[in-house]
């Protein structure tokens, strides 16, 4: 799948340490032998598994919503829509209106699900996003109002296209205070949530052991978060089924740990993976220091880093034409040799340097992992090079740059300017916003997707983001294990999977 490049093997083998340290804290009682339940690992915190809506959009807390908490529709694996809670649904008036008939569903604590119960939730939910993608699908949305007892009607003020996507998004679970309703309950033993079916369980409490003896125990879960290193180890001596997560951060362990390549599945997913600008003073708010910035990162050095077969870097802030008229233009620069484009980011930075004096050191937030040290390197050494120095923070609210690693919830360019807008705390164009607000009040589609069109070229112009690549996603996955599939979302839901009997 990917051959390993030196300064690769030297960090690898380090990494190889540290979790052959932890194997004995990874190692469980479950094996992935036999017909007991399907053992599934999480790169991430129990905090994660435990407390998913406040901490979006990471791995786990996306699994486990989307294992106990359905939402109106869902994903399957290969990316397409799904009834979840809603049975089916009609969408009329030219797009301003959704009409779904809820299923037979009931909550943890045993009470019939209803629409008004639906409907208030997910107004509520719609609210607290709107917050975050102003200018998203759901921007138009005017009600959710319960119209029987099991159908429930979206408003629209206009149409919007991508609205059962953003619906099918875990972060548009419905639950109540005591959790959602499947396709699991979860009750947590020894460090790890143990899933049953809802429909086996008839709605009641997953915690009697007397409907817990009439689940076959193949249809079961045991979902861990822990780090990737103990995740690794667990799959790699037969204790879990699958290992789910994976990102570019922790890709360098799968060699040192005697992965088989075979067992590495790669999701590919569009998205973001690049430097935000979240940085304030003189420095940044200099619009040719963060172009000289952008310029100056070497991303065919990238693909060395992380030799992924399909993976793709990138210089612009989409990955394609998407759903505007015309393609997005490519910055200036893209195509000049690297030489030049540094001779033109250093005389940038000197300038401001002859103006302000010696520029303060960037500050760059990257996650954990050996593939951020990597990636730390490779930035160091190219903004060293137009005459920036750098050092490396932990969280992102003491960074100037920091990463984002996201999977596009929906098709559109809107995804990619939201979730680089003003209302992320990012710099922001002020003349891109203000096209993207334009753009929400136009009369026609055409229109409103010209100004969509315009809005791109200003904020890609503006510099806020410095994009690298796609985000990288990969699964391990055991031999034994049917029904996993390759995802453009990056979703697997763990009720479409199953122990092969071969």
């Amino acid at each position: 799948m990917f051959a390993v490049p030196p300064r690769l093997r030297r960090l690898s083998r380090r990494a190889a340490l540290i979790a052959g340290a932890s194997l004995a804290l990874a190692l469980g009682s479950c094996s992935d032998e036999g017909s007991g339940p399907v053992v599934v690992s999480v790169i991430g915190s129990r905090t994660e598994l435990a407390k998913p809506l406040q901490n979006l959009p990471k791995p786990a807390a996306k699994l486990i919503l989307e294992a106990t908490a359905q939402g109106l529709v869902a994903f399957d694996a290969g990316g397409d829509i799904l009834p979840a809670l809603a049975q089916r649904w009609v969408v009329e008036d030219d797009g301003r209106s959704y009409i779904f008939r809820l299923r037979r569903a009931f909550w943890a604590n045993g009470a019939r699900v209803t629409a008004p119960d639906v409907a208030r939730m997910l107004m509520a939910r719609i609210e607290m996003l709107r917050q975050l993608d102003p200018d998203g699908p759901l921007d138009a949305v005017q009600a959710v109002v319960p119209m029987t007892g099991e159908v429930i009607e979206i408003r629209m003020a206009a149409a919007r296209p991508y609205v059962l996507q953003m619906l099918a998004q875990p972060q548009m679970a419905v639950l109540s205070r005591d959790g959602g309703t499947g396709p699991y309950r979860s009750v947590w033993r020894n460090g790890a949530a143990m899933l049953a079916p809802v429909d086996r369980l008839s709605g009641d409490d997953a915690d009697s052991d007397e409907e817990e003896a009439g689940v076959p125990a193949w249809q079961t879960r045991v979902l861990r978060a822990e780090r990737a290193s103990l995740a690794i180890i667990r799959f790699r001596e037969k204790q879990s089924a699958l290992v789910l997560g994976g990102r570019y951060a922790d890709l360098p362990l799968l060699v040192p740990a005697g992965i088989d390549r075979d067992a590495v599945r790669m999701d590919p997913v569009q998205g973001l993976l690049g430097l935000a600008v979240t940085g304030k003073g003189d420095l940044l708010d200099d619009d040719g220091v963060r172009a000289a910035i952008n310029m100056a990162v070497d991303r065919n050095q990238l693909l060395q880093m992380f030799p992924l077969g399909g993976w793709a870097i990138s210089e612009q802030l989409l990955p394609g034409q998407l759903d505007l008229p015309v393609a997005p233009p490519a910055p200036a620069w893209v195509g000049q040799a690297m030489d030049d484009r540094r001779a033109q980011g250093r005389a940038i930075i000197d300038r401001w340097r002859d103006t302000h004096g010696d520029p303060p050191p960037l500050r760059i937030a990257l996650p954990a992992g050996p593939g951020s040290t990597l990636l730390f390197g490779l930035l160091a050494r190219d903004l060293g090079a137009i005459g920036l120095a750098t050092e490396r923070v932990d969280l992102a609210e003491k960074a100037d740059l920091s990463l984002i690693d996201e999977v596009a919830a929906y098709d559109s360019a809107l995804w990619y300017l939201g979730r680089i807008g003003c209302a992320r705390k990012i710099h922001c164009s002020p003349e891109g916003e203000a096209a993207l607000q334009a753009a929400s009040l136009a009369s026609t589609a055409e229109e409103r997707a010209a100004r969509v069109a315009q809005a791109v070229g200003l904020i890609q112009a503006h510099n806020g983001y410095i994009p690298l690549g796609a985000p990288i996603r990969w699964s391990l996955v055991s031999k034994r294990l049917s029904g996993f599939l390759p995802s453009p979302r990056g979703r697997h839901p763990l009720n479409h999977l199953f122990r092969s009997t071969n």
